[in-house]
């Protein structure tokens, strides 16, 4: 196949439209991710109004947050499937249709039982998007240029979670920082969670205008469409003829991995899945998504004000985006192992810092408050964590998890390392209501020990892949 750019009419180099379409098409299909991101982190904004509007207790908030992750476990794993059997465009058109389907229904809710009935269908959406759209920009995406067209991906997840808090603190500051304020006839909470349906309306509407994969396209005998859509993804100069003979043969002698495939050694499973296993929780336990979810009642709970816990919650989005771009520059250079560990260090110093500060906590209903010199640590604390987070553990991880496993194994134990990581997330988001209720500063005592426990786990089990081939992993 030819990674050259040729020349067409006139001289004029083909590349640039060629490359545009693809970057296009893989743009669309992380709008999934971004709609991952949006629909992970709005139900911040709307905690304390779902709390007032229908007097629940802290452990019934935690579900009613939480619950949303066992629909993105449920979602994960029905993807593949569904989309081996109807493809990868109808089954973004279906997650895009269970986002907007959600935010409607989040946004005009009876009881709060049927808004945990909205909030799990959205889950369910959000675990179809996080398996589709990566696969879905590997099997378009040129060689040369997979790599940074699947980080796509990632991008428009922080990129979701910064416009969500955008558009929550906007839309409390309209309601005079009241979230149970008045805003166009409802709540302004419930006006946070229906937003959502219009990027998900553009979703999609936008999949109509991306072609299906190749890979699903041969799979299914329809050889001539998929060499009109290699011809538009790969560009002049490919012998379409070898590429779909490749695909051809690929698929065919793929042979899917399975649960046995994981088992050996006397602790059950094969050692690499257990440290699979190993990254995936404590990438959740030490509570970073206490941040993207609760963080405007966490402000709240401390004496800041609505406005101003609304604004914290947007710049610690922002700080994510950072954190994610330094990491996607890093990773190649330095090494995923060094940089996991510059994060567990830089963590355990944060949260141990914000713990600290929370220890100060002073009055109790509404004169709760911190001391000047101790909020300001709490915010420096919050924010640095969130740094140190998505410069390491929020970006390699994931890179980790593609790299480390054998070829034979690979699908397999990423799905159980995956439904790890979304189990340890339901247990922080479920929990951390309550335990903030007893004791603030404990809870975050307790992410401080996790960050810490990370460094030895790293130092001790888990590889340094970079720079070898998936094959040298086994």
């Amino acid at each position: 196949m030819s990674t050259t750019a040729t020349s067409g009419r006139g001289g004029r180099s083909t590349r640039a439209p060629h490359l545009r379409y693809v970057i296009y098409i893989a743009a669309t299909a992380a709008l999934g991710g971004f709609l991952f991101g949006y629909d992970s982190s709005v139900i911040n904004g709307a905690v304390e109004g779902i709390r007032g509007r229908f007097d629940v207790s802290s452990g019934t908030l935690g579900t009613v947050v939480a619950i949303a992750l066992l629909g993105a476990a449920l979602g994960a794993v029905v993807a593949g499937r569904l989309a081996d059997r109807l493809g990868r465009i109808r089954v973004m058109r279906i997650a895009a249709a269970l986002f907007m389907v959600s935010a409607i229904g989040s946004m005009l809710p009876f009881t709060v039982w049927d808004l945990a009935f909205w909030r799990t269908l959205g889950g369910v959406a959000i675990g179809m998007a996080s398996v589709i759209a990566p696969a879905y920009i590997a099997e378009v995406s040129p060689a040369e240029y997979r790599g940074r067209l699947a980080s796509f991906q990632q991008a428009a997840i922080v990129l979701g979670i910064a416009l969500s808090q955008l558009v929550n603190w906007g839309l409390v500051t309209l309601a005079d920082g009241d979230q149970r304020g008045d805003l166009l006839g409802l709540e302004a909470w419930q006006v946070m969670l229906g937003v959502e349906s219009v990027p998900a309306l553009v979703y999609g509407l936008m999949t109509f205008g991306i072609p299906e994969s190749p890979r699903y396209l041969v799979a299914r005998g329809r050889t001539e469409l998929a060499r009109r859509v290699l011809a538009d993804v790969e560009g002049p100069g490919t012998d379409l003829d070898a590429r779909i003979t490749e695909i051809h043969d690929r698929i065919h002698s793929e042979r899917r991995s399975n649960w046995r495939d994981l088992v050996g050694g006397r602790a059950g499973l094969l050692p690499i899945v257990y440290v699979g296993i190993g990254l995936s929780v404590f990438q959740q336990l030490v509570g970073i998504n206490v941040i993207f979810y609760y963080s405007n009642s966490l402000w709240q709970s401390v004496g800041i004000d609505p406005d101003a816990s609304f604004f914290y919650s947007f710049t610690t989005s922002i700080i994510n985006i950072v954190g994610t771009v330094i990491a996607m520059l890093l990773v190649d250079r330095i090494g995923r192992k060094a940089l996991l560990l510059i994060g567990s260090v830089g963590m355990t110093l944060t949260l141990g810092l914000t713990a600290w500060a929370f220890s100060f906590t002073q009055g109790t209903g509404e004169d709760i408050r911190l001391p000047d010199a101790q909020g300001t640590a709490a915010l420096v604390g919050a924010h640095g964590f969130v740094l140190f987070f998505a410069l390491s553990w929020g970006v390699v991880v994931w890179v980790l998890l593609g790299e480390m496993f054998p070829n034979r194994l690979r699908a397999a134990a990423l799905g159980v390392a995956a439904s790890a990581q979304w189990i340890a997330n339901w247990a922080i988001s479920q929990s951390f209501p309550t335990l903030s209720e007893w004791n603030l500063s404990g809870a975050y005592v307790m992410y401080t020990v996790f960050a810490l426990l990370s460094i030895p786990f790293l130092l001790a089990f888990v590889p340094e892949t970079k720079g070898k081939s998936l094959e040298e992993m086994g």
